[in-house]
């Protein structure tokens, strides 16, 4: 190797003082961010090997003091991370450790910008319909959904269903015709409308317990 060549010339060699720190806070240099060799404990007039590492504190995050054994465990014996904190600002740490100190929002802050997509009626599946069609088929829109079920009716009991039947009613009779048919057959079975003849009583006491039973089950 001809260590005269040109090609040398331009090699330039950085100073010692100016050696990058690495990640651990040492230097290129083989030298501690203190000035201490690398290796040596970084407590003030040690110089055992610092083999132990100890966290730098809150806003030193990632970043370690390497110890020799007595003083890794004299600074975790008064290590203090919440140090400085006051009693409000702890809490809120605690609060946030539980979700790993990840940003949350609260319900509703991702709603649609438009007042219209807002107000939109929910839909149970998404779709992407650049053409319109499936829009003009109505699917997915108002056509496309199913109307909302009838609230079921309230089962009837035994004795209702026979008072019904006694006035010739089905189960699905509202107020109106329960009242319209009773006064129907009072009309009908009434002595006075048969000319005082009293043949029809016990059938008409039949019809009055019925819509009786029928006004105490609140269906008239």
């Amino acid at each position: 190797m001809d260590l005269n060549s040109p090609l040398f010339d331009s090699i330039r060699i950085r100073r010692t003082c100016d050696e990058p720190k690495t990640a651990a806070g040492k230097t290129a240099g083989g030298k501690t961010a203190s000035g201490k060799p690398a290796g040596t404990c970084e407590a003030e007039g040690c110089t055992h090997a610092g083999l132990f590492r100890a966290p730098k504190g809150r806003r030193a995050e990632g970043q370690y003091w390497n110890f020799c054994i007595d003083h890794v465990k004299a600074y975790n014996a008064t290590y203090n991370y919440f140090d400085g904190m006051n009693d409000d600002a702890v809490q809120a740490f605690q609060k946030d450790a539980i979700i790993g100190h990840r940003p949350t929002w609260a319900m509703g802050v991702n709603r649609p910008a438009s007042a219209k997509a807002a107000d939109a009626p929910p839909r149970d599946w998404a779709y992407v319909d650049p053409l319109g069609v499936l829009r003009a088929e109505g699917v997915g829109g108002a056509r496309g959904r199913q109307a909302p079920a009838e609230p079921a009716r309230p089962k009837l009991s035994a004795t209702v269903r026979r008072a019904l039947d006694v006035l010739g009613l089905e189960e699905g009779a509202d107020t109106a015709a329960i009242k319209a048919q009773y006064k129907s057959l009072v009309k009908r079975f009434h002595p006075d409308a048969n000319g005082g003849d009293r043949s029809f009583e016990e059938r008409l006491r039949d019809i009055i317990r019925a819509h009786d039973v029928l006004r105490a089950a609140g269906l008239c």
